[in-house]
């Protein structure tokens, strides 16, 4: 491990996100100086390179993305806690460099599919709930007329966003939240659909089906959450989480007591 000015990549997104700077990926001068400061009040020497004794002080946790793995160990040490099923998508999702990241994304993917057991969004909604979640989209009396209809529901809920066409359509149904972290929007699937090579447009249930957990990395990568992963295992850094994941903190508590039981495993 050695990080100075000039390195580039995601150790550097992972250091500069630690120190609270801007994470560019790119070791410059404001990186350089930042580093100094946290050597000194480290007590190390403050000469602004990250070598292998200020990263494992700065990462305890952890190895550089750049640096071995223990994947082989960590899916071992999964069984019997995570269902055999998710462990063997686990080796597909490059990001997934060290136990710190994959406590926090099994975390976050078990609370929103109720321990692994939910791939497809809920749209069975009564009157009563649709006026309650989406107050903005089904008003009285119209929620009576959508009620317990969940194609219905979600061609009006997702309809002209996220590249879906209008309710007509149907879009807002056909590409409904599917996978662990649920995968919505017709423009999502797209994108998703060629990063693994798929026509997950022609067949969106590839996403439940195929690729439940590979969608939820999909989702960490495009909303750049892997190196706030890194910042460490305390309750501020899965809350960070959780706010990228949830847009609020909602099922922080379960989140969290889910974090805690993988990293133990996991450590």
């Amino acid at each position: 491990m050695l990080l100075k000015t000039g390195s580039t990549g995601d150790d550097v997104k992972t250091l500069q996100t630690r120190l609270g700077l801007s994470a560019d990926g790119i070791f410059g001068p404001g990186t350089e100086a930042a580093v100094k400061t946290w050597q000194a009040q480290n007590g190390l020497t403050a000469d602004g390179i990250v070598g292998d004794v200020t990263w494992a002080k700065m990462f305890p946790a952890q190895p550089a993305s750049g640096g071995s793995n223990n994947s082989a160990g960590w899916l071992q040490a999964l069984k019997g806690s995570v269902p055999d099923a998710v462990i063997a998508q686990i080796p597909a999702i490059a990001a997934i460099t060290n136990s710190l990241r994959l406590a926090h994304f099994l975390a976050q993917c078990a609370h929103e599919s109720a321990g692994f057991t939910v791939v497809y969004e809920n749209l069975n909604y009564s009157a009563d709930g649709l006026k309650a979640i989406f107050p903005k989209y089904f008003p009285d009396p119209l929620n009576q007329s959508y009620a317990r209809n969940p194609a219905k529901i979600g061609a009006r809920v997702y309809a002209d966003r996220m590249g879906n066409g209008d309710e007509a359509s149907g879009d807002g149904y056909t590409f409904r939240g599917r996978g662990y972290i649920q995968l919505t929007g017709k423009s999502n699937y797209a994108a998703f659909g060629k990063s693994v090579g798929e026509d997950t447009i022609a067949d969106p249930d590839l996403v439940a089906t195929k690729y439940p957990l590979a969608s939820a990395g999909f989702f960490f990568d495009s909303h750049e959450i892997w190196t706030i992963c890194d910042g460490g295992s305390t309750d501020a850094v899965i809350t960070a989480v959780t706010k990228k994941v949830n847009g609020g903190t909602n099922g922080l508590a379960d989140r969290t007591q889910y974090f805690n039981k993988y990293y133990a495993l996991l450590s």
